[in-house]
């Protein structure tokens, strides 16, 4: 496998996994991509699918991120592509306040992200993890750091701050930040495109909807609004996350369970959502075949979670000037024709009127508007998270098809 063109290597990197993929410069279709995980354990692998599906698998024997690093770099050297890339591309979860726009790597960054994991304990430190494995496996190539946060630091005070004590947000930084952001201005570009739209003049409204859920009111191109808050707790009901909920309620269960601050955390986390309210799983697909088999609870499970979508999608609507668009991108936003139709059913007092036919077809990288002829507009727009790093990393690192 050879190219000529210049390739961006992305790295998503967790604790104890790493994601890539290897875009070329002027693509939008990685030509290898895969997962190294369960790094630091016995049963340690990684798995690496070319753009034609084959896949290849090798165990790592507990090895971590450097070792993964290593297997990736000889795999592509075999394959003819090492000496074509040309820079890194990392996603970052947390950039806080201080990261407005994704930024080379250097010392003062890699601070900075390190400032940020106390708000994002569970993401920001594999982050830095994998940044350092990649510098070591590819020594003087630009690395970049893509922010997830970055795309919602255009809110404004009124929109992000708690009504707690401003204490707290000036010692502990306590405000609301938004994830999905990367996948949001990608969206949001596509969007533009797909409809026509003018890239100063517009205002659409961007369901993220996978395991993790966000809705994000987008005005001429910049955030104005988002449902997730400091943490990724906050808004929509996800696959195993409880969204909003009364903190008094909270407090409440954790008296009732004898439940300490951890107990908490990882009931709201890892308990809760589709899952918790299901019993069945927090895969959507799954619910969806339980629901037409007659399961009431994964039949509740998809109706709260259209339900708080449509809810929260008419509040972010007046922080719009008008609604040219909603798109729904992501996981179950991309595939879901269910959850679609039941979303937009709860929102017919803004007139939408669905296409079934279009919503039908509207799944497996079939993208497209899904409502009728004089309905407000809602379309499908598949996301690209990687693309959108690889687009950014080549910008600052100065590379060009």
């Amino acid at each position: 496998m050879t190219t000529a063109t210049p390739l961006i290597l992305v790295i998503n990197c967790g604790s104890s996994s790493l994601k890539f993929a290897l875009q070329p410069v002027d693509s939008i279709d990685p030509i290898l991509s895969g997962l190294a995980e369960c790094l630091g354990l016995e049963d340690a692998r990684i798995i690496i699918k070319d753009s034609d599906g084959n896949k290849t698998t090798q165990t790592l024997n507990g090895g971590r991120h450097a070792e993964a690093m290593e297997v990736l770099t000889r795999d592509l050297a075999q394959r003819g592509l090492l000496d074509k890339v040309a820079a890194i591309g990392h996603r970052i979860v947390h950039g806080g306040e201080r990261f407005t726009a994704s930024a080379i790597v250097t010392d003062d960054v890699m601070a900075g992200i390190e400032e940020c994991c106390e708000l994002a304990p569970l993401h920001n430190p594999g982050h830095l993890v994998g940044i350092r494995a990649a510098q070591k496996a590819f020594p003087g190539l630009k690395q970049v750091v893509v922010f997830d946060t970055a795309f919602h630091q255009t809110m404004q005070p009124a929109v992000y701050r708690y009504a707690v004590p401003k204490r707290f947000y000036t010692d502990y930084h306590v405000r609301r930040y938004g994830m999905h952001g990367t996948s949001c201005r990608y969206v949001t570009g596509e969007a533009i495109r797909v409809l026509d739209l003018d890239p100063a003049d517009h205002g659409i409204i961007i369901c993220h909807l996978g395991n993790g859920a966000s809705a994000t009111a987008v005005k001429n191109g910049q955030c104005v609004d988002t449902t997730m808050g400091m943490t990724p707790l906050e808004g929509l009901i996800m696959g195993t996350r409880s969204g909003d909920i009364d903190p008094a309620a909270v407090t409440y269960i954790a008296r009732r369970e004898k439940l300490d601050l951890d107990g908490i955390d990882h009931l709201l986390n890892k308990q809760s959502g589709l899952l918790g309210i299901s019993g069945v799983s927090s895969d959507c697909r799954a619910l969806e075949e339980a629901a037409v088999a007659g399961n009431p609870d994964a039949q509740l499970a998809l109706q709260m979670f259209a339900h708080r979508l449509s809810r929260l999608i008419g509040g972010l609507a007046t922080s719009l000037d008008r609604l040219d668009a909603i798109v729904f991108t992501g996981g179950i936003g991309e595939n879901s024709s269910l959850l679609r139709a039941k979303t937009l059913e709860h929102l017919r007092i803004f007139g939408f009127k669905l296409d079934a036919a279009a919503n039908d077809a509207a799944i497996r990288g079939k993208a497209g508007v899904i409502t009728a002829a004089g309905s407000p507009v809602a379309v499908v727009v598949n996301t690209n998270e990687e693309c959108m790093i690889a687009r950014d990393t080549a910008e600052l690192a100065g590379i060009q098809a």
